[in-house]
């Protein structure tokens, strides 16, 4: 086994990032270790428990750790209230304490709706997340978002609730469908964008690839855990520096409400970002040449670069953000790589943003 710890110290709780390979039946040592209770309730989906259900399980069992769990149906369109319901339903048939914990197994989805159930759960009981997709390795398991969607937008009910531990076994990657792995990569570039010329640098020359040798995938996890562990650390509840990690997602989450959800959250980022790069050297806020080198890094990725979804479609998406302030908006607008802006644009400035970002381009 080879791993890497990325320590997280939160105004509301300090934890460790486990990034490794081969360590998935290490949870249960791990968590008994690190939040010590009276019973471990899994939360998994349809996707992945087959996979890796029965191994946790017995890894939490070895500890001798009372367990329980339970399965939804995987997919975004599931991230839903009536979903979360169930959720609590089962935590409490299994009769769950406020000395409980709740592990979230699988992807985005599941960490935020198993995430959201912990911390409403009897006012609030521990979460440990442990992804199995990229995405949710560098990304949504670390921070303490969780949340469902509502018809009229992503993730507007939710709460924050750091997780005790993350446990992120790359050997898991393995089992994702291409497609699902590329998705990942939007979060990545986004980072890279964001904080890291260096790691842009290695992705434009250097694609990861799903079968990469895994002491590379553990690096470039570590480093993206990072990435969001130092900005989370300074603004853990999201009033100001933490609304750079949105980068990409104006745009990016109109895409994909407007397209019903049918792409993943990570090909709309990576489509979001190039958006909003384009829009913003057309305003003359980045750097010269910046979209054109976002845009080959991110097919080098696999990821699309645009959408084929109207202007009028995506602002009325954007307007229902939960980042908009009656009629303004914050953006994060990168002006360089390595270097984003925070930006208050009003709507009538968003629309002309989007139709911009969208002007001479093609789907790719």
């Amino acid at each position: 086994m080879s791993e890497t710890v990325v320590p997280v110290d939160t105004t509301s709780r300090s934890y460790q990032v486990v990034v490794g390979s081969g360590i998935l039946d290490t949870l249960g040592q791990r968590l008994a270790e690190a939040c010590p209770c009276d019973a471990v309730f899994v939360v998994s989906d349809s996707n992945v428990a087959p996979l890796y259900l029965e191994r946790v399980l017995s890894s939490l069992q070895q500890a001798n750790l009372k367990t329980a769990s339970t399965v939804v149906a995987a997919g975004e369109t599931h991230k839903t209230i009536e979903t979360y319901a169930s959720i609590l339903a089962a935590m409490a048939e299994a009769q769950l304490s406020r000395d409980s914990v709740v592990v979230a197994l699988g992807g985005g989805v599941v960490g935020d709706m198993a995430g959201f159930a912990a911390a409403t759960y009897m006012r609030g009981i521990r979460v440990v997340q442990v992804p199995t997709t990229l995405l949710a390795m560098v990304d949504s398991s670390v921070g303490g978002k969780t949340a469902i969607d509502l018809a009229c937008g992503k993730n507007l009910v939710g709460a924050f609730l750091q997780p005790s531990l993350v446990l992120a076994d790359v050997t898991c990657l393995s089992t994702l469908t291409p497609e699902v792995f590329a998705d990942g990569m939007g979060e990545v570039v986004k980072h890279a964008v964001l904080a890291s010329p260096q790691l842009f640098e290695t992705l434009r020359q250097r694609p990861l690839a799903q079968d990469a040798d895994p002491a590379y995938l553990v690096q470039v996890v570590s480093q993206n855990v990072a990435i969001k562990r130092d900005v989370v650390n300074a603004d853990e509840q999201e009033r100001g520096a933490r609304q750079t990690l949105n980068l990409g997602h104006t745009i990016g989450h109109a895409i994909e409400a407007g397209d019903g959800y049918l792409q993943g959250h990570g090909h709309c980022v990576a489509a979001g970002l190039c958006c909003m790069a384009r829009a913003a050297e057309h305003k003359g806020w980045a750097k010269s040449g910046l979209a054109a080198r976002i845009e080959s890094c991110t097919k080098a990725q696999g990821l699309p670069t645009t959408t084929s979804l109207d202007p009028n479609t995506l602002y009325s998406q954007a307007t229902h953000d939960k980042k908009r302030h009656g009629q303004t908006m914050n953006i994060v607008v990168p002006t360089d790589i390595g270097a984003v802006e925070l930006r208050t644009v009003t709507l009538d400035e968003l629309r002309s943003l989007i139709e911009s970002s969208l002007s001479g381009t093609e789907e790719s």
